[in-house]
């Protein structure tokens, strides 16, 4: 029988009437591993980094996984083997990056708040840039790196003021977002980098939000930053690389993202055409090389009629997948087993265990589903366990990575005793 696949997840697929992650039945991996459960399939990682690398093949250019998107150590490990940069925003994350492989000459440190041991760390290892995101923030790099005898690299993170037309949580791009340079003092503001001794400027950012779905913000952007990268070398500064930060969303419910290779050749194009297609190209995609690549399976609790709501309680719940909670965010939920054709569906709010209002998966699903069986939550893979927490001392979910006919275990599930294994009684 042909598989049936499932909207923007062509390695998530129903064979028969059991959804299978690859060539492993989910419903198989949640006997083995117990939900809620996080499957990723690294066919669906590597597939989606392939589009990026069509797009950049025959340029000088370095991909950089923005790993806030899923931190885990066995997903970063895909991506070093494939040999992508990592896009970090802590000293911690520096850290997962070395332990999975790893280099740090390719890591790109973003962030507003970088701390001074945070610049410390960093700088010891190696790492290739800091995208730089104030006036104060180059003068304390530069005195931490002067005080080492060293050279900070750096990158200034521009804010172009383009609105990416996306949820205002996730929009980085704006003159009212925390991020970046504003547009107009950008000049001034490598005039004084460059002026600094701990300091060696190498390139330029930006980075305009998050699940952008059209083009025209990014070309706009574009344009507004060439136009400063004009300007600064016109002042004598000379820049090695331009960065052009990640953002680019996926389809959670029918979305039409661009694919990436087909986004990079209008990119490129127009890099071209500005007399900069030598420059070398640095990126930092995240939730478009994993968000579709994960699933989170859960069981079935209870159904729970009501006067105007019924409600289909799971044991996932908003510290497993906070997006819905935080951003009123929209995930497909689909059985694990299709019921039998015809069956009747009943209009359900998917909701977890814990104890607040907000928690809750999905409005107004219609499903066809008893207590005990099992559901899939979809484009699981980005901002859901590198998010998680322990709320109502839950232990995190486990996570498996699927390779075909195998299931990696990447996370053991927490157990309540390692939830609190840093505290201490009273004497």
């Amino acid at each position: 029988m042909t598989p049936m696949t499932l909207p923007g997840h062509p390695h998530f697929s129903y064979r028969g009437n059991e959804l299978f992650a690859e060539d492993m039945r989910a419903s198989e991996l949640a006997q083995a591993h117990g939900t809620p459960l996080f499957v990723y399939s690294k066919a669906a990682m590597l597939s989606a980094l392939a589009a990026y690398q069509r797009g950049f093949a025959g340029r000088h250019a370095q991909i950089c996984y923005a790993m806030k998107a899923n931190s885990s150590l066995g997903v970063l490990q895909v991506f070093a083997r494939a040999g992508c940069g990592f896009d970090i925003v802590s000293g911690g994350e520096l850290e997962r990056v070395l332990a999975a492989g790893g280099e740090a000459r390719k890591v790109i440190f973003s962030g507003v708040g970088k701390t001074r041991a945070e610049m410390r760390q960093a700088l010891t290892a190696g790492i290739g840039c800091f995208n730089v995101e104030s006036e104060a923030e180059l003068d304390v790099l530069s005195e931490v790196a002067s005080s080492m005898q060293l050279r900070a690299p750096v990158s200034i993170r521009v804010n172009p003021n383009v609105d990416p037309k996306t949820h205002p949580y996730i929009s980085t791009g704006l003159k009212d977002n925390k991020f970046g340079v504003a547009h107009e003092d950008a000049l001034r503001v490598y005039r004084h980098a460059a002026s600094l001794k701990g300091l060696e400027v190498v390139g330029i950012d930006c980075h305009i939000g998050s699940q952008i779905t059209d083009t025209t913000p990014y070309l706009d952007a574009m344009d507004r930053v060439l136009d400063l990268v004009a300007a600064i070398e016109a002042a004598g500064i000379a820049l090695a690389h331009i960065d052009f930060g990640g953002g680019l969303g996926i389809n959670y419910n029918n979305e039409t993202p661009p694919e990436a290779d087909v986004l990079w050749q209008q990119l490129l194009a127009k890099l071209d055409a500005r007399g900069y297609g030598d420059k070398k190209l640095m990126i930092e995609p995240g939730r478009s090389l994993v968000g579709n690549a994960g699933i989170c399976l859960t069981e079935v609790l209870y159904l729970k009629p009501g006067e105007q709501k019924n409600f289909c309680i799971v044991d996932a719940a908003m510290n497993d997948l906070p997006r819905p909670a935080m951003y009123q965010a929209f995930h497909a939920i689909v059985p694990l087993t299709q019921a039998a054709a015809g069956a009747v569906t009943t209009t359900y709010e998917v909701v977890g265990p814990v104890c607040e209002s907000g928690d809750w998966i999905g409005h107004d699903r219609a499903l066809a589903v008893a207590a005990g069986e099992q559901l899939a939550v979809m484009s699981a893979g980005a901002y859901c366990m590198s998010m998680s927490s322990n709320y109502n001392t839950r232990g995190r979910a486990a996570e498996v990575l699927v390779d075909g006919q195998t299931a990696h275990l990447i996370r053991a599930r927490e157990t309540a005793a390692d939830t609190f294994r840093g505290e201490a009684l009273l004497p």
